[in-house]
């Protein structure tokens, strides 16, 4: 296999915190868009960075498998714990099975009904960030608002909300990792009690489902349960989260482009896909090669591990005009941010009514947002984005 070339180091965190990803994907695409990456810390994998490749790949589940973990991670860690039990970490059959469980959940029509709800949610914690004036964007609006909806979806009663949110906060936080670790395992606790209680008593929730649901004519095991809680739990924040405050530090860099929303609303539903694209807060996302495939030229052998670089590909010029700009009234937008294929966010539309309704409520109240401070980005390979973002926040 080819030896990696010394500038390129996707899996270096301080490169998205502190430096220019964007300058190696460039390179990659043009000199080496099937990119073997030697093993160290994380095992060796092949880096595909166009966007028609991982288009490709995405709906090739055949070959590149979601099964053995769909995130890098240190090969001393061994298996992911969801390999094979989880929506995001299953193939075809068993993957459809699971979605089929929840998927009404996050049809159109039932984000729809839930929307009077969200708006109210999505005010409250306006209102209490308005009150305070100055706020951390990232913790006191971006999170909340997902979390608070998820938490809803899922029969979490509400005087658990902030519990919840404290949990994940700490667990998705750039700190000390024996906190986050620590509190994931009390997230999976909290699920254990909560999937039990469903079970003996269910309600009209996401956990309730999961808790009472059959499979191939038996139960979830409630460990799969806590497992697909805690997947639920996961994706449908933390990418939100990190998207409505990378939406909001590009519109503060590009003030032209809040103005054009707020003069003219009907442009909202493209700049909630323009965020989308420009933030691309998952980094990567890896599969497990099942069968040897070739792409331009390269060999990928039974086993191979692929990663897909999305932030590259929602970057790829032949697919995207003036690729570095952001720009409200982009169309078409056909970024990969929520994926593709079978595998296509669950939660896709949920995210893009939150972040509309976010952003159209600010718009709407004329509230004014200034950067009170120095933004920090995250030191992830995961995702990407601010990690905190102080503001000030003024209503008109």
């Amino acid at each position: 296999m080819p030896e990696s070339a010394p500038y390129i180091n996707l899996t270096d965190p301080e490169l998205y915190s502190h430096g220019d990803p964007f300058a190696q994907w460039r390179r990659l695409r043009a000199d080496d868009p099937v990119h073997w990456h030697q093993p160290g810390e994380l095992p060796g994998f092949w880096s595909l960075t166009r966007y028609h490749d991982i288009r490709t790949a995405y709906r090739d589940a055949e070959t590149f498998s979601s099964a053995q973990g769909i995130l890098l991670r240190p090969a001393g860690h061994g298996a992911d714990p969801g390999g094979g039990r989880t929506l995001a970490l299953t193939d075809a059959p068993r993957h459809k099975q699971l979605r089929g469980l929840v998927d009404g959940w996050f049809a159109v029509r039932s984000v729809r009904a839930l929307e009077a709800e969200m708006k109210d949610i999505a005010q409250g914690v306006v209102d209490k960030a308005l009150e305070s004036g100055g706020c951390d964007f990232v913790a006191d609006v971006a999170a909340r608002v997902p979390l608070y909806v998820i938490c809803k979806m899922m029969g979490v009663p509400e005087s658990d909300w902030e519990y919840l949110y404290d949990l994940t906060s700490q667990a998705f936080a750039a700190g000390d990792p024996a906190t986050r670790r620590f509190a994931h395992l009390n997230i999976l606790g909290y699920f254990e009690t909560l999937q039990a209680d469903k079970a003996k008593d269910p309600g009209d929730d996401l956990v309730s489902i999961l808790a009472t649901a059959e499979v191939d004519g038996e139960r979830l095991s409630p460990d799969d349960v806590i497992l697909n809680c805690d997947n639920l739990l996961v994706g449908g924040t933390e990418n939100t989260r990190i998207a409505a405050a990378g939406g909001m530090l590009a519109f503060l860099e590009h003030p032209g482009q809040w103005r054009a929303v707020r003069d003219e609303p009907e442009l909202l539903p493209s700049a909630v896909e323009e965020v989308l694209r420009w933030t691309s807060t998952a980094t990567h996302i890896m599969r497990t090669a099942v069968r040897p495939a070739q792409i331009h030229g390269q060999r990928i052998e039974e086993g191979d591990k692929v990663v897909f670089w999305l932030p590259s590909a929602n970057r790829d010029e032949t697919v995207f005009d003036d690729p570095d700009v952001f720009d409200v009234r982009r169309t078409p937008n056909r970024h990969l941010s929520l994926g593709f294929g079978e595998h296509f966010c669950l939660g896709s539309m949920l995210a893009k009514v939150e972040l509309r309704l976010l952003y159209g409520m600010l718009l709407s109240r004329g509230v004014h947002i200034e950067l009170d401070g120095e933004p920090k980005l995250l030191d992830s390979i995961v995702v990407n984005g601010p990690e905190t973002l102080p503001v000030r926040m003024k209503a008109a």
